[in-house]
């Protein structure tokens, strides 16, 4: 036995052992893994800040860079880290802002004439069912137990009374509290030292493993990087621009509900496929309790715009940075919403294609070895 295999099997000893000792100490050992996973939990949550508050942050720096393109006397990159970070987080509070400036005031108008629209209604559809012998009793129970009158108008007390106790629960302890403020701290600090942390990390990373091991790690993480900015940037991009969309088409053809329909529709197009069929038949529904004539205009303008969105927006905006198939795309976004609701969909399908896109190069680069070319 030469030297090389008498070290993979003390290396194999080795595993087992550590293997055998966690196993017959598991619970000593899953211990250990949840006070680990508290101790770096505000690390992993500080850079998923930093990591998503980056997409808007470089394109800020675009911008400085093409503004100071022909100027002799260039910004500091420091300053230019931290005016961008600046005006992307100004701009993410701006675009919360504005929607909810939007949106609740819709909603709440919107919410009254629905609701009145289907208590006008709901007692033909009541007569249809009981028609076809279908029991309605609970229905009917819960209809006259609803006061629409008395939700909205304590809607802006009851979000307000809602917001205070997830602030104070979120606050209840110090240590929840220090965790979100080092979290924050450490989003900030990575991207206003984004160079810097990214050289001495490299430096560690050739430091522990082989040079081969090194750069095809540093290869994944810019490969991730590169599709989860696109994505992200992409799809928010997308889903203003069909919301603005619905929303002007439906105010040209004075279709009802155009606010709160544009903005379901900007919402649902993180979704994908399915989003556009979902805010579709939503509208709709909404539309044919007023008239069903406007409700297949609703329709038609949404296959146009739909059709719009498929081939001009959708190729340029978000462009091949997922490369997945509508099947495999559709069943990423299952999973990462039963995982994570919509952050799962908006994280699990570039995840998806970073994997896909890795195992296509793996699965390429050994059918050439064996010089086997199909099709």
């Amino acid at each position: 036995m030469d030297k090389k295999d008498k070290k993979t099997l003390m290396a194999l000893i080795a595993f087992g052992v550590v293997l055998y000792a966690a196993v017959m100490n598991l619970g000593d050992v899953w211990g250990f893994v949840v006070r680990l996973g508290k101790i770096t939990l505000p690390i992993l949550i500080g850079l998923m800040i930093a990591f998503v508050l980056n997409v808007p942050m470089k394109a800020y720096e675009r911008m400085f860079a093409w503004l100071f393109k022909k100027s002799k006397k260039k910004p500091h990159v420091r300053l230019v880290y931290i005016m961008s970070l600046f005006l992307a987080i100004i701009s993410i509070l701006l675009v919360f802002a504005l929607a909810a400036t939007m949106a609740v005031p819709e909603f709440v108008e919107s919410s009254k004439s629905i609701y009145a629209l289907l208590k006008d209604k709901l007692p033909q559809l009541l007569k249809v069912l009981d028609k076809y012998n279908i029991d309605t009793s609970k229905l009917r129970g819960w209809i006259a137990s609803v006061d629409i009158n008395n939700l909205i108008s304590n809607f802006g007390s009851g979000a307000g009374t809602l917001i205070s106790s997830v602030f104070n629960i979120a606050t209840a302890t110090v240590s929840g509290f220090v965790s979100a403020l080092f979290a924050i701290v450490i989003a900030f600090y990575v991207l206003l030292s984004k160079d810097t942390v990214g050289r001495h990390a490299k430096k560690l990373l050739y430091l522990a493993v082989k040079r081969d091991i090194a750069d095809y790690i540093c290869k994944v993480a810019d490969l991730t990087n590169k599709i989860f900015s696109q994505y992200l940037s992409g799809q928010c991009i997308e889903a203003c621009i069909l919301g603005v969309l619905i929303t002007v088409s439906f105010a040209i053809f004075r279709i009802p509900y155009a606010g709160i329909i544009g903005i379901m529709t900007g919402i649902s197009a993180f979704i994908p496929y399915v989003g556009a069929f979902i805010a579709c038949f939503f509208g709709a529904f909404l539309i044919l309790l007023i008239s069903p004539m406007q409700a297949l205009i609703s329709v038609i303008i949404f296959c146009v715009i739909q059709f719009i969105e498929t081939q001009f927006i959708y190729p340029h905006v978000v462009g091949g940075s997922v490369g997945l198939s509508p099947l495999i795309t559709l069943l990423a976004a299952l999973i990462g919403a039963k995982a994570m609701g919509l952050f799962g969909i908006v994280f699990f399908i570039p995840l998806t294609a970073v994997i896909f896109t890795l195992l296509r190069e793996f699965t390429n680069k050994r059918l050439a070895e064996k010089n086997i070319h199909i099709e």
